[in-house]
């Protein structure tokens, strides 16, 4: 027993199965205009493998011994080419665990500074803003898909009980629609995006 208090001496809980799973982290960032904010999204390029042309926080994959927060940090100065010293973090967020096995880990920001952004082209397209107050007012549209278990030709009914009949839980797959302008915000980042004006209203 005392060798198993030391193992969690100093034990941190995390995510299930993380160590299978790919580990992201991204940046709310909210930016001051006028008197008053705005969230930054950039729009992919249109030469990305994944997700070509789509709309998305700075953000991206947390390399091996690297805290997400410094993943996110380094991220956003890839893409928009931001200084260190422009962005304050304000707090982590949620954190998000999707179907396909991605863990995100998203921050909110303050970016102080966006005189002198330096986009990486090969990434970004280019950025947009969109007033704080106006995603606090929309009425969001959400579409709900069914998330199954496919077991493969080899899955082994013979070691459960009912192998017969037995049925594998089925969930939901919320999905959201943010429209701004010619902008539809979709997919993760609306749904980083839900969880956190959800907070920001309650």
């Amino acid at each position: 027993m005392t060798d198993i208090k030391d193992k969690f001496k100093n034990y941190k809980p995390y995510i299930n199965g993380y160590k299978n799973m790919k580990r992201a982290a991204v940046l709310i960032p909210l930016v001051k205009k006028d008197n008053s904010y705005s969230i930054l999204f950039e729009l992919r390029s249109k030469t990305m493998k994944r997700q070509p042309g789509e709309i998305s926080f700075p953000g991206g994959i947390i390399e091996n011994n690297e805290s997400p927060k410094e993943a996110c940090l380094r991220e956003t100065f890839e893409e928009i080419g931001i200084k260190e010293e422009d962005i304050d973090i304000i707090s982590p967020l949620d954190v998000y665990v999707s179907h396909a096995n991605l863990i995100i880990h998203p921050y909110l920001g303050l970016i102080k500074n966006t005189d002198n952004l330096n986009l990486n082209e090969s990434e970004v397209d280019h950025v947009f803003l969109v007033p704080l107050n106006y995603l606090l007012d929309y009425d969001v549209t959400c579409y709900t898909n069914d998330v199954k278990v496919i077991p493969k030709d080899d899955f082994p009914y013979n070691k459960i009980p009912n192998k017969e009949n037995y049925k594998f839980a089925q969930g939901d797959y919320p999905v959201w629609f943010y429209e701004y302008k010619n902008y539809v915000i979709w997919g993760i980042t609306a749904r980083i995006l839900e969880n956190f004006l959800d907070f920001i209203k309650s």
